[in-house]
């Protein structure tokens, strides 16, 4: 199975739209549309999983440098950061979505504070470092080509079990969902974190759970754990053992309107 399927095809999509010279427009962009996913069933339930964030919100650590927000075709690389990180040596390199909500509450993105409460509690084993990358890159053959293989490679050194992926903007649901089809290729479940259904059903990830949240804020909102664990929890659950790919819907959104009614926050 390919990571893109019809990757002739798109290229030449996308030739003819970066000549257009859209830069960060993405209107008429080429998503890619893939028909079938990939699956590789979960071997250990999640209190046994060595479970590994990735990002794309564009994460690293102050001082070092930051990701290529002006790169037309998207920044490659990516970056392998310690999970016990004092999140206020994190900075983001926001590209396609609002960064007001991630300044507030880094878990927005990037959920440590709540992984770690998991592992403390033993509902997850916690892999000792997370990877981002910024997620805006319209050239997916090339990030497919030149970023994912080494990705993988790293999970695989770490001895990664499960993978949760949590996108940053509209495009990086296509990344995440990229990312995942290869490192499920390559033998490691994983699961997406959505907020725009549309978006992530175009890519085909093996499985993903989707809510009618908000870009640059996909773990929930800031400053409410009980939000952002709520969307976590469910999320976690479709990296159990399952038997054919599939993209749901989480019942946060309903939970919240059911509190709102409540008076409740």
């Amino acid at each position: 199975m390919e990571i893109i399927e019809y990757l002739d095809r798109w290229r030449e999509q996308f030739r003819s739209w970066s000549a257009k010279g859209a830069g960060d427009n993405l209107g008429g962009y080429p998503f890619i549309e893939n028909a079938r996913a990939p699956l590789t069933p979960a071997r250990r339930a999640l209190p046994m999983m060595n479970l590994a964030l990735i990002s794309s919100a564009g994460a690293y650590i102050d001082g070092t440098e930051p990701f290529d927000t002006s790169a037309n075709r998207g920044d490659f690389s990516f970056r392998e950061i310690p999970t016990e990180i004092d999140p206020q040596d994190l900075r983001f390199a926001s590209r396609g979505y609002d960064a007001g909500a991630i300044q507030q509450d880094v878990n927005v993105e990037v959920p440590l504070a709540r992984l770690l409460e998991y592992e403390a509690n033993r509902v997850i084993g916690l892999n000792s470092v997370f990877w981002s990358f910024c997620g805006f890159i319209p050239d997916a053959a090339t990030f497919v080509e030149s970023t994912l293989p080494k990705l993988a490679a790293r999970l695989k050194h770490y001895d990664v079990q499960g993978v949760l992926l949590i996108p940053a903007s509209n495009l990086c649901h296509q990344s995440v969902g990229l990312a995942a089809r290869a490192i499920e290729l390559a033998g490691t479940p994983t699961v997406c974190l959505a907020v725009d259904r549309q978006a992530i059903e175009r890519v085909r990830p093996p499985r993903g759970g989707y809510y009618d949240g908000e870009f640059g804020s996909v773990v929930g909102k800031p400053n409410w754990p009980e939000h952002q664990r709520r969307v976590l929890d469910e999320a976690l659950r479709w990296l159990e053992p399952m038997g054919q790919p599939g993209i749901r819907k989480l019942a946060v959104e309903l939970q919240t309107q059911v509190e709102a009614a409540r008076g409740e926050r």
